[in-house]
């Protein structure tokens, strides 16, 4: 792996760990095992890095996503596959960690790749909720855009509770809720 990668890489992880404004040039050099000179020769400073990492991070979180909301299914079996795929639910998401960082908030450039991110999946479940009403699979009623946006604040909801509680149970209770409340009607 390059330098400017391991840069990059170390500051995704760090980034995730303690935020913009815990993640040090220093501590980004140490973990990257790079020289001090390292970073400002890839990179303008550590808002660049920042930039960078933040970009393949949102990159990486829409293609996981992707993998499962265009996967095979109904809509429901998708919108499931999206709630239950795999996560890390005790580290938290690496994307909604970055909304509690007020350094990334004020700045609409390292902010910029993570509302895209979230708009992105808020969009794509909004499509898919809206063809299994076409379907007929979920009620007409059914709003899209509100079913996306509670599908993402279960998410990060989930998230938050599992983190305070020190265990996935809250994020699992939280999945398992809002499916049951997502569940097909009967035909």
């Amino acid at each position: 792996m390059s330098t400017s990668e391991r840069l990059i890489e170390s500051t995704r992880e760090l980034l995730w760990e303690r935020g913009y404004v815990g993640t040090s040039p220093k501590a980004i050099l140490e973990r990257a095992g790079a020289g001090q000179g390292s970073m400002y020769h890839h990179f303008k400073g550590k808002p660049d890095l920042a930039l960078a990492a933040i970009r393949r991070t949102a990159e990486e979180m829409r293609a996981t996503a992707a993998g499962v909301l265009d996967g095979p299914g109904t809509p429901y079996e998708r919108i499931e596959a999206y709630l239950r795929r795999e996560r890390d639910v005790l580290r938290g998401c690496p994307i909604g960690r970055l909304t509690m960082d007020p350094d990334v908030i004020a700045s609409p450039e390292l902010r910029a790749p993570v509302d895209e991110t979230l708009d992105w999946i808020r969009e794509r479940i909004a499509r898919i909720v809206e063809e299994g009403r076409e379907q007929g699979q979920f009620a007409p009623s059914l709003d899209g855009g509100e079913i996306a946006a509670a599908v993402v604040a279960t998410v990060q909801g989930g998230y938050v509770l599992a983190r305070a509680s020190g265990s996935p149970a809250a994020f699992d209770a939280g999945v398992r809720g809002l499916l049951s409340l997502l569940a097909p009607r009967p035909a």
